[in-house]
Protein backbone atom coordinates (compact mmCIF):
# COMPACT_ATOMS: atom_id res chain seq x y z
CA UNK A 1 0.00 0.00 0.00
CA UNK A 2 0.97 3.35 -0.15
CA UNK A 3 3.97 4.72 1.84
CA UNK A 4 2.22 8.47 1.66
CA UNK A 5 -0.78 7.03 3.96
CA UNK A 6 -0.76 9.54 6.49
CA UNK A 7 -1.73 7.63 9.98
CA UNK A 8 -5.10 8.70 11.74
CA UNK A 9 -7.05 8.04 14.80
CA UNK A 10 -9.22 5.10 15.96
CA UNK A 11 -12.54 7.15 16.16
CA UNK A 12 -11.44 8.88 12.47
CA UNK A 13 -11.85 5.26 11.57
CA UNK A 14 -14.90 3.70 13.96
CA UNK A 15 -16.78 6.91 12.60
CA UNK A 16 -15.85 6.18 8.76
CA UNK A 17 -17.01 2.58 9.27
CA UNK A 18 -19.92 2.85 11.34
CA UNK A 19 -21.69 5.37 8.34
CA UNK A 20 -20.74 2.36 6.47
CA UNK A 21 -22.06 -0.61 8.83
CA UNK A 22 -25.53 2.17 8.43
CA UNK A 23 -25.63 2.69 5.01
CA UNK A 24 -23.70 0.03 3.00
CA UNK A 25 -26.81 -2.41 1.63
CA UNK A 26 -26.53 -4.65 -1.57
CA UNK A 27 -24.26 -7.40 -0.67
CA UNK A 28 -20.34 -7.55 -0.95
CA UNK A 29 -19.53 -6.35 -4.23
CA UNK A 30 -21.75 -3.47 -3.34
CA UNK A 31 -19.48 -2.95 -0.50
CA UNK A 32 -16.15 -2.78 -2.51
CA UNK A 33 -18.04 0.20 -4.34
CA UNK A 34 -18.58 1.76 -1.20
CA UNK A 35 -14.88 1.52 0.27
CA UNK A 36 -13.71 2.73 -2.94
CA UNK A 37 -15.78 5.56 -3.39
CA UNK A 38 -15.49 6.13 0.30
CA UNK A 39 -11.53 5.24 1.09
CA UNK A 40 -10.04 6.15 -2.42
CA UNK A 41 -11.90 8.80 -4.05
CA UNK A 42 -13.15 10.94 -0.57
CA UNK A 43 -10.66 10.35 2.01
CA UNK A 44 -7.78 9.34 0.08
CA UNK A 45 -6.57 6.70 2.65
CA UNK A 46 -4.91 4.93 -0.05
CA UNK A 47 -4.73 4.84 -4.25
CA UNK A 48 -6.40 2.43 -6.91
CA UNK A 49 -3.60 -0.06 -7.09
CA UNK A 50 -3.47 -0.66 -3.58
CA UNK A 51 -7.30 -1.11 -2.85
CA UNK A 52 -7.05 -3.36 -6.00
CA UNK A 53 -4.51 -5.68 -4.24
CA UNK A 54 -6.29 -5.82 -1.05
CA UNK A 55 -9.07 -7.37 -3.05
CA UNK A 56 -7.25 -9.95 -4.92
CA UNK A 57 -5.81 -11.09 -1.39
CA UNK A 58 -9.20 -10.96 0.81
CA UNK A 59 -11.07 -12.67 -2.59
CA UNK A 60 -8.57 -15.67 -2.34
CA UNK A 61 -8.73 -16.15 1.45
CA UNK A 62 -11.89 -17.79 2.96
CA UNK A 63 -14.23 -15.51 4.94
CA UNK A 64 -16.25 -12.23 4.41
CA UNK A 65 -13.55 -10.78 1.95
CA UNK A 66 -15.45 -6.69 2.48
CA UNK A 67 -14.99 -6.87 6.46
CA UNK A 68 -11.74 -8.41 5.89
CA UNK A 69 -10.69 -5.55 3.52
CA UNK A 70 -12.21 -3.21 6.68
CA UNK A 71 -10.15 -5.17 8.79
CA UNK A 72 -6.85 -4.36 6.44
CA UNK A 73 -8.12 -0.47 5.85
CA UNK A 74 -8.58 -0.10 9.53
CA UNK A 75 -4.96 -0.93 10.33
CA UNK A 76 -3.65 0.35 7.85
CA UNK A 77 -4.83 3.78 9.10
CA UNK A 78 -4.78 3.54 12.53
CA UNK A 79 -3.08 0.32 13.41
CA UNK A 80 -4.32 -2.99 15.13
CA UNK A 81 -7.51 -1.01 17.33
CA UNK A 82 -8.33 0.79 14.37
CA UNK A 83 -8.72 -2.67 12.34
CA UNK A 84 -11.17 -3.53 15.76
CA UNK A 85 -12.85 0.14 14.79
CA UNK A 86 -13.49 -0.36 11.62
CA UNK A 87 -14.69 -4.04 12.30
CA UNK A 88 -16.77 -2.77 15.15
CA UNK A 89 -18.21 -0.25 13.15
CA UNK A 90 -19.36 -1.85 9.76
CA UNK A 91 -20.87 -5.00 11.93
CA UNK A 92 -22.59 -3.60 14.73
CA UNK A 93 -25.38 -1.89 13.48
CA UNK A 94 -26.84 -4.84 11.22
CA UNK A 95 -25.81 -7.28 14.32
CA UNK A 96 -27.24 -5.42 17.06
CA UNK A 97 -30.76 -5.04 14.59
CA UNK A 98 -30.60 -9.01 14.44
CA UNK A 99 -30.21 -9.76 18.13
CA UNK A 100 -33.25 -7.59 18.56
CA UNK A 101 -35.18 -9.45 15.81
CA UNK A 102 -34.22 -12.68 17.48
CA UNK A 103 -35.49 -11.20 20.92
CA UNK A 104 -38.70 -10.45 19.25
CA UNK A 105 -38.94 -14.14 17.88
CA UNK A 106 -38.44 -15.41 21.34
CA UNK A 107 -40.74 -12.87 23.30
CA UNK A 108 -43.45 -13.61 20.81
CA UNK A 109 -43.08 -16.65 19.60
CA UNK A 110 -46.21 -16.96 17.21
CA UNK A 111 -44.35 -14.81 15.30
CA UNK A 112 -42.11 -17.97 13.71
CA UNK A 113 -45.57 -19.05 12.49
CA UNK A 114 -47.02 -15.84 10.66
CA UNK A 115 -47.52 -15.24 7.53
CA UNK A 116 -44.92 -12.17 6.88
CA UNK A 117 -41.50 -14.40 8.27
CA UNK A 118 -43.31 -17.27 5.95
CA UNK A 119 -42.84 -15.08 3.21
CA UNK A 120 -39.15 -14.08 4.22
CA UNK A 121 -38.43 -17.51 4.10
CA UNK A 122 -39.17 -18.00 0.89
CA UNK A 123 -37.20 -14.75 -0.18
CA UNK A 124 -34.28 -16.30 1.07
CA UNK A 125 -34.88 -19.28 -1.24
CA UNK A 126 -34.46 -16.71 -4.61
CA UNK A 127 -31.58 -14.89 -2.53
CA UNK A 128 -29.83 -18.31 -2.55
CA UNK A 129 -31.28 -19.32 -5.70
CA UNK A 130 -29.52 -16.12 -7.06
CA UNK A 131 -26.79 -16.56 -4.97
CA UNK A 132 -26.11 -19.79 -6.81
CA UNK A 133 -26.34 -18.40 -10.37
CA UNK A 134 -23.90 -15.68 -9.74
CA UNK A 135 -21.81 -17.98 -8.31
CA UNK A 136 -21.65 -20.76 -11.20
CA UNK A 137 -21.23 -18.18 -13.89
CA UNK A 138 -18.17 -16.84 -12.71
CA UNK A 139 -16.87 -19.26 -10.51
CA UNK A 140 -17.90 -22.12 -13.08
CA UNK A 141 -16.58 -21.05 -16.79
CA UNK A 142 -15.28 -24.73 -17.91
CA UNK A 143 -16.39 -28.18 -17.62
CA UNK A 144 -14.16 -29.33 -15.33
CA UNK A 145 -15.24 -26.86 -12.75
CA UNK A 146 -18.82 -27.08 -13.57
CA UNK A 147 -18.40 -30.47 -12.79
CA UNK A 148 -16.96 -30.36 -9.46
CA UNK A 149 -19.47 -28.09 -8.46
CA UNK A 150 -22.11 -30.91 -9.24
CA UNK A 151 -20.28 -33.47 -7.73
CA UNK A 152 -19.90 -31.25 -4.93
CA UNK A 153 -23.77 -30.87 -4.74
CA UNK A 154 -24.44 -34.27 -5.51
CA UNK A 155 -22.08 -35.46 -2.22
CA UNK A 156 -24.04 -32.70 -0.21
CA UNK A 157 -27.68 -33.71 -1.02
CA UNK A 158 -26.88 -37.34 -1.23
CA UNK A 159 -25.28 -37.28 2.70
CA UNK A 160 -25.73 -33.50 3.64
CA UNK A 161 -23.37 -33.33 6.63
CA UNK A 162 -21.00 -30.83 8.25
CA UNK A 163 -18.09 -33.23 8.00
CA UNK A 164 -19.32 -33.92 3.85
CA UNK A 165 -18.80 -30.08 3.25
CA UNK A 166 -15.40 -30.08 4.65
CA UNK A 167 -14.44 -33.00 2.66
CA UNK A 168 -16.17 -31.59 -0.58
CA UNK A 169 -13.79 -28.29 -0.40
CA UNK A 170 -10.50 -30.41 0.04
CA UNK A 171 -11.60 -33.04 -2.73
CA UNK A 172 -12.49 -29.63 -4.65
CA UNK A 173 -8.93 -28.56 -4.15
CA UNK A 174 -7.22 -31.93 -5.28
CA UNK A 175 -9.33 -31.65 -8.17
CA UNK A 176 -8.30 -28.32 -9.20
CA UNK A 177 -5.05 -28.73 -8.55
CA UNK A 178 -4.32 -31.93 -10.27
CA UNK A 179 -6.82 -31.27 -13.56
CA UNK A 180 -6.93 -27.47 -14.28
CA UNK A 181 -4.50 -26.38 -16.90
CA UNK A 182 -1.85 -23.58 -16.54
CA UNK A 183 -2.35 -19.95 -17.72
CA UNK A 184 -0.05 -17.78 -18.22
CA UNK A 185 0.40 -15.52 -15.17
CA UNK A 186 -0.36 -11.09 -14.99
CA UNK A 187 2.55 -9.28 -13.51
CA UNK A 188 1.88 -7.79 -10.18
CA UNK A 189 3.20 -4.55 -8.55
CA UNK A 190 4.82 -5.50 -5.55
CA UNK A 191 2.50 -4.98 -2.17
CA UNK A 192 3.57 -3.26 1.06
CA UNK A 193 2.62 -4.48 4.46
CA UNK A 194 2.85 -3.06 7.96
CA UNK A 195 2.64 -6.66 9.68
CA UNK A 196 6.25 -8.02 9.82
CA UNK A 197 6.48 -12.17 8.76
CA UNK A 198 6.52 -13.37 12.22
CA UNK A 199 3.66 -12.01 13.51
CA UNK A 200 1.93 -13.07 10.09
CA UNK A 201 2.93 -16.45 11.24
CA UNK A 202 2.10 -16.55 14.77
CA UNK A 203 -1.49 -15.60 13.54
CA UNK A 204 -1.25 -18.51 10.71
CA UNK A 205 -0.32 -21.03 13.47
CA UNK A 206 -3.06 -19.27 16.10
CA UNK A 207 -5.10 -19.58 12.85
CA UNK A 208 -4.49 -23.72 12.42
CA UNK A 209 -4.19 -24.30 16.46
CA UNK A 210 -8.27 -22.45 17.19
CA UNK A 211 -8.97 -24.85 14.12
CA UNK A 212 -7.64 -27.93 15.27
CA UNK A 213 -8.09 -27.69 19.08
CA UNK A 214 -11.97 -25.82 19.65
CA UNK A 215 -13.67 -29.34 18.64
CA UNK A 216 -11.60 -31.12 21.61
CA UNK A 217 -11.89 -29.06 24.08
CA UNK A 218 -15.65 -29.15 23.62
CA UNK A 219 -15.78 -32.68 23.64
CA UNK A 220 -13.61 -32.91 26.80
CA UNK A 221 -15.19 -30.06 28.77
CA UNK A 222 -18.78 -31.40 27.73
CA UNK A 223 -19.39 -27.48 27.03
CA UNK A 224 -22.08 -26.03 25.07
CA UNK A 225 -20.30 -22.84 24.43
CA UNK A 226 -17.12 -24.24 23.18
CA UNK A 227 -19.21 -27.22 20.95
CA UNK A 228 -21.08 -23.50 19.33
CA UNK A 229 -17.75 -21.51 19.18
CA UNK A 230 -16.42 -24.49 17.22
CA UNK A 231 -18.92 -24.41 15.02
CA UNK A 232 -19.23 -21.39 14.27
CA UNK A 233 -15.04 -20.72 14.34
CA UNK A 234 -15.43 -23.42 11.38
CA UNK A 235 -17.81 -22.07 9.19
CA UNK A 236 -15.81 -18.76 9.48
CA UNK A 237 -12.52 -20.74 8.42
CA UNK A 238 -14.20 -22.24 5.73
CA UNK A 239 -16.35 -20.01 3.78
CA UNK A 240 -14.93 -19.65 0.46
CA UNK A 241 -17.15 -17.41 -2.10
CA UNK A 242 -19.15 -14.97 -0.48
CA UNK A 243 -21.34 -14.84 2.55
CA UNK A 244 -24.30 -16.50 1.50
CA UNK A 245 -21.74 -19.41 1.97
CA UNK A 246 -21.94 -19.57 5.78
CA UNK A 247 -26.11 -20.26 5.10
CA UNK A 248 -24.82 -24.45 4.81
CA UNK A 249 -22.44 -24.40 7.07
CA UNK A 250 -23.68 -23.44 10.07
CA UNK A 251 -27.22 -25.11 9.17
CA UNK A 252 -25.67 -28.16 9.32
CA UNK A 253 -24.09 -27.12 13.28
CA UNK A 254 -26.52 -25.33 15.05
CA UNK A 255 -29.91 -27.37 13.87
CA UNK A 256 -29.41 -31.01 13.77
CA UNK A 257 -27.61 -30.69 17.65
CA UNK A 258 -31.50 -28.87 18.52
CA UNK A 259 -29.88 -25.39 19.53
CA UNK A 260 -32.05 -23.69 17.24
CA UNK A 261 -35.52 -24.82 14.99
CA UNK A 262 -34.89 -24.94 11.29
CA UNK A 263 -38.05 -22.48 10.39
CA UNK A 264 -36.56 -20.08 13.24
CA UNK A 265 -32.95 -20.13 11.25
CA UNK A 266 -34.30 -19.44 7.67
CA UNK A 267 -36.35 -16.61 9.08
CA UNK A 268 -33.23 -14.96 10.80
CA UNK A 269 -31.36 -15.58 7.34
CA UNK A 270 -34.49 -13.60 5.51
CA UNK A 271 -33.97 -10.79 7.61
CA UNK A 272 -30.71 -10.38 7.40
CA UNK A 273 -30.82 -9.52 3.86
CA UNK A 274 -32.70 -6.47 4.71
CA UNK A 275 -29.66 -5.05 6.18
CA UNK A 276 -26.84 -3.23 5.59
CA UNK A 277 -23.41 -4.28 6.18
CA UNK A 278 -21.75 -7.80 6.19
CA UNK A 279 -24.16 -11.11 5.94
CA UNK A 280 -21.76 -12.85 8.38
CA UNK A 281 -23.56 -10.41 11.12
CA UNK A 282 -26.41 -13.03 10.98
CA UNK A 283 -24.14 -15.32 13.29
CA UNK A 284 -25.50 -12.33 15.82
CA UNK A 285 -29.15 -13.65 14.99
CA UNK A 286 -28.26 -17.41 15.24
CA UNK A 287 -26.72 -16.99 18.77
CA UNK A 288 -28.90 -14.91 20.48
CA UNK A 289 -31.76 -16.87 19.10
CA UNK A 290 -30.46 -20.50 20.28
CA UNK A 291 -32.08 -22.42 22.76
CA UNK A 292 -30.97 -22.21 26.82
CA UNK A 293 -28.30 -22.25 27.78
CA UNK A 294 -27.23 -20.98 24.85
CA UNK A 295 -28.55 -17.34 23.50
CA UNK A 296 -29.49 -14.06 24.44
CA UNK A 297 -26.82 -11.13 23.98
CA UNK A 298 -23.86 -12.71 25.19
CA UNK A 299 -24.57 -16.11 22.88
CA UNK A 300 -25.27 -13.43 19.42
CA UNK A 301 -22.17 -11.29 20.75
CA UNK A 302 -19.69 -14.03 22.05
CA UNK A 303 -20.61 -16.46 18.72
CA UNK A 304 -20.18 -13.13 16.34
CA UNK A 305 -17.18 -12.53 17.04
CA UNK A 306 -15.98 -16.69 16.76
CA UNK A 307 -17.21 -16.44 13.28
CA UNK A 308 -15.21 -13.64 12.41
CA UNK A 309 -12.13 -14.66 13.88
CA UNK A 310 -10.74 -16.30 11.37
CA UNK A 311 -11.06 -14.07 8.95
CA UNK A 312 -9.32 -11.55 11.40
CA UNK A 313 -6.26 -14.44 11.61
CA UNK A 314 -6.07 -15.12 7.98
CA UNK A 315 -6.19 -11.55 6.50
CA UNK A 316 -3.15 -10.41 9.16
CA UNK A 317 -1.33 -13.66 8.71
CA UNK A 318 -1.63 -14.01 4.93
CA UNK A 319 -0.70 -9.88 4.17
CA UNK A 320 3.31 -10.41 4.73
CA UNK A 321 3.29 -13.63 2.71
CA UNK A 322 0.77 -12.63 -0.42
CA UNK A 323 3.50 -11.45 -3.00
CA UNK A 324 4.83 -14.82 -2.69
CA UNK A 325 1.28 -16.77 -2.76
CA UNK A 326 -0.53 -15.04 -5.42
CA UNK A 327 2.56 -15.98 -7.94
CA UNK A 328 2.07 -19.48 -7.60
CA UNK A 329 0.35 -21.40 -9.85
CA UNK A 330 -0.67 -24.04 -8.35
CA UNK A 331 -2.23 -22.28 -5.31
CA UNK A 332 -4.28 -20.83 -7.92
CA UNK A 333 -5.43 -24.15 -9.62
CA UNK A 334 -6.26 -25.84 -6.11
CA UNK A 335 -8.44 -22.16 -5.21
CA UNK A 336 -10.65 -22.67 -8.49
CA UNK A 337 -11.47 -26.37 -7.51
CA UNK A 338 -12.47 -24.82 -3.79
CA UNK A 339 -14.38 -22.02 -5.28
CA UNK A 340 -16.36 -24.76 -7.85
CA UNK A 341 -16.96 -26.84 -5.05
CA UNK A 342 -18.78 -24.04 -2.25
CA UNK A 343 -21.15 -23.22 -5.44
CA UNK A 344 -22.23 -27.10 -4.87
CA UNK A 345 -22.04 -26.36 -1.46
CA UNK A 346 -24.56 -23.62 -1.94
CA UNK A 347 -26.52 -25.18 -4.77
CA UNK A 348 -27.04 -28.62 -2.20
CA UNK A 349 -28.05 -26.09 0.51
CA UNK A 350 -30.67 -24.57 -1.91
CA UNK A 351 -32.61 -27.82 -2.54
CA UNK A 352 -32.28 -28.48 1.19
CA UNK A 353 -32.65 -27.12 4.27
CA UNK A 354 -33.85 -23.76 2.01
CA UNK A 355 -36.41 -25.20 -0.46
CA UNK A 356 -37.54 -27.82 1.24
CA UNK A 357 -38.52 -25.79 4.70
CA UNK A 358 -39.64 -22.69 2.90
CA UNK A 359 -41.57 -24.14 -0.53
CA UNK A 360 -45.00 -26.25 0.75
CA UNK A 361 -47.63 -25.03 -1.77
CA UNK A 362 -47.35 -23.47 -5.19
CA UNK A 363 -48.21 -19.85 -3.50
CA UNK A 364 -44.97 -20.38 -2.08
CA UNK A 365 -43.62 -21.25 -5.49
CA UNK A 366 -44.45 -18.49 -7.35
CA UNK A 367 -43.46 -16.08 -4.84
CA UNK A 368 -40.33 -16.97 -4.84
CA UNK A 369 -39.95 -17.30 -8.79
CA UNK A 370 -41.35 -13.34 -8.36
CA UNK A 371 -38.25 -12.47 -6.07
CA UNK A 372 -36.19 -14.11 -7.85
CA UNK A 373 -37.25 -12.57 -11.02
CA UNK A 374 -37.12 -9.23 -9.24
CA UNK A 375 -33.48 -9.94 -8.20
CA UNK A 376 -32.28 -10.93 -10.99
CA UNK A 377 -33.38 -9.67 -14.09
CA UNK A 378 -35.41 -6.27 -12.58
CA UNK A 379 -32.43 -5.66 -10.60
CA UNK A 380 -34.70 -4.42 -7.94
CA UNK A 381 -32.93 -4.21 -4.28
CA UNK A 382 -33.10 -7.07 -1.79
CA UNK A 383 -34.12 -4.73 0.84
CA UNK A 384 -37.20 -3.90 -1.38
CA UNK A 385 -37.63 -7.27 -2.56
CA UNK A 386 -37.48 -9.04 1.45
CA UNK A 387 -40.13 -6.50 2.28
CA UNK A 388 -42.22 -7.17 -0.52
CA UNK A 389 -41.96 -10.99 0.00
CA UNK A 390 -43.01 -10.61 4.03
CA UNK A 391 -46.38 -8.74 2.77
CA UNK A 392 -47.04 -11.02 0.13
CA UNK A 393 -46.34 -13.55 3.23
CA UNK A 394 -48.66 -12.12 5.22
CA UNK A 395 -51.48 -11.18 2.82
CA UNK A 396 -51.58 -15.09 1.91
CA UNK A 397 -51.83 -15.93 5.32
CA UNK A 398 -55.11 -14.08 6.08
Amino acid sequence: MSKSLRRGSVLEVLRAFLKLGCSSFGGPIAHLGYFRAEFVERRGWLDDQSYIDLIALCQFLPGPASSQIGMALGHKRAGWLGALAAWLGFTLPSAIALILFAYGIAQWPALALSGALHGLMVVAAAVVAQAVCAMAKSLCPDRLRAGIALGAASILIAAPSAVGQIWVILLGGLAGYWMQPQRPMLPAARSECSVSRRTGGVLLGLFALLLLLLPTLAVVWSSPWLSAASVFYRSGALVFGGGHVVLPLLQAGVVPPGWISNDIFLTGYGAAQALPGPLFAFAAYVGAAMFSPLGGWIGGLMLLGAIFLPAFLLVFGALPFWDTLRHRESVRRAMGGINAAVVGILAAALYEPVCTSAIHARSDCLLALAAFGLLVFARISPVLVVALGAVVGWGMST
